[in-house]
């Protein structure tokens, strides 16, 4: 895949990951991969039901791009274990991070789930969460991370990134700069976190440094306002966040993705093409759209039409396209798993 060599429809798609509905390749599927000409699909449990139909889906869906002349998708899952895992049973089950207590504990996780994405045809795991619960606090990520220490959160995250990413499957660390203090679910409406950028970077950014110096495939941002960094505008939407801090301050060259557009924090407060403004001028590279609906080719018109009328845009379309052309040739067209053609 060679970012230059795409048209501006399929720029403007390959910034997209979208949800979808089905077990097989539909008529809407294949919609989204040769018209909209995402970049990306995520599965979610109404899209499994056993590990050979999930590996006959992901089959589907790159040899339909092909044949389309499309690049090929990421396909990515949350696979964390515990209360957020899409893969159940035949696939292992794991009890969640906060029973991960030592190196050999992530190692296996990761290899095992590596194993196992890779296997069905999956190439991108939505994982891990590199989020810190302050002790004693009533942090909404309580049931999700890895600790209370940021240094035991780092080494335990960087051990399943190094595993994961061993088997073939690209980890994205979330959720930028870090949820951890947050009590209000961001599913539901957009919460604000007070902290002052030395309190993130003395405790939340710890996990976040050591993700990026071990070569995480990709960072996925909050829906949280920081306003000690931004006081205007949630992390996802953020310049300030993911283009001066993430990107210029912490030096993180990999892909940036959104976490779901359609939760409560973004959807409640912005329309889809203030949404895509701000992701365009952000630097994030793929905007998360999880439930089918029209808001899929409303950013996907947004986004188009911005790069046809805005070089800058353009440019940085480029750029983003450059970083997903980047993984795609490493980890899916030079290393195909689970039954995907080389390209």
């Amino acid at each position: 895949m060679h970012a230059e060599s795409l048209t501006t429809a399929q720029l403007a798609g390959q910034r997209l990951m979208v949800g979808f509905s089905g077990t097989e390749l539909s008529g809407d599927l294949k919609f989204l991969i040769d018209t909209v000409k995402v970049g990306g699909v995520i599965l979610f449990a109404r899209n499994i039901q056993s590990p050979a139909q999930v590996g006959n889906l992901c089959r589907s869906i790159q040899n339909y791009a092909l044949s389309c002349s499309q690049p090929p998708l990421f396909i990515a899952v949350d696979q964390e274990g515990g209360v957020v895992a899409r893969l159940k049973a035949p696939f292992t089950e794991f009890p969640g991070n906060p029973a991960i207590q030592t190196e050999n504990d992530a190692a296996r996780f990761g290899d095992i789930t590596g194993h196992e994405l890779a296997d069905a045809g999956i190439n991108m795991n939505m994982a891990p969460v590199m989020d810190v619960a302050p002790e004693g606090s009533k942090s909404i990520m309580a049931e999700r991370v890895f600790g209370h220490d940021p240094e035991h959160v780092a080494q335990m995250g960087k051990t399943v990134i190094r595993h994961l990413q061993k088997n073939g499957i690209m980890a994205v660390a979330k959720h930028f700069p870090g949820i951890g203090k947050t009590s209000l679910d961001s599913h539901l409406d957009l919460p604000t976190l007070a902290s002052e950028l030395s309190e993130i970077e003395a405790f939340d950014l710890i996990p976040f440094k050591t993700a990026i110096a071990n070569q995480a495939a990709g960072i996925m941002l909050s829906h949280i306002r920081y306003t000690g960094i931004d006081p205007d505008w949630p992390a996802s939407l953020s310049f300030e966040i993911t283009a001066a801090l993430l990107r210029r301050k912490l030096g993180f060259k990999g892909l940036v993705l959104t976490d779901d557009l359609d939760m409560g924090a973004i959807a409640k407060h912005y329309d889809i093409y203030t949404i895509i403004q701000r992701v365009l001028q952000s630097t994030v590279d793929m905007a998360l759209i999880c439930h089918p609906g029209p808001a899929i080719e409303a950013a996907r018109d947004a986004i188009h039409g911005g790069i046809k009328t805005n070089r800058h845009l353009y440019q940085q379309t480029i750029n983003s396209a450059k970083r997903i052309a980047a993984l795609k040739n490493h980890y899916i067209i030079q290393k195909p798993r689970g039954g995907h053609e080389t390209r």
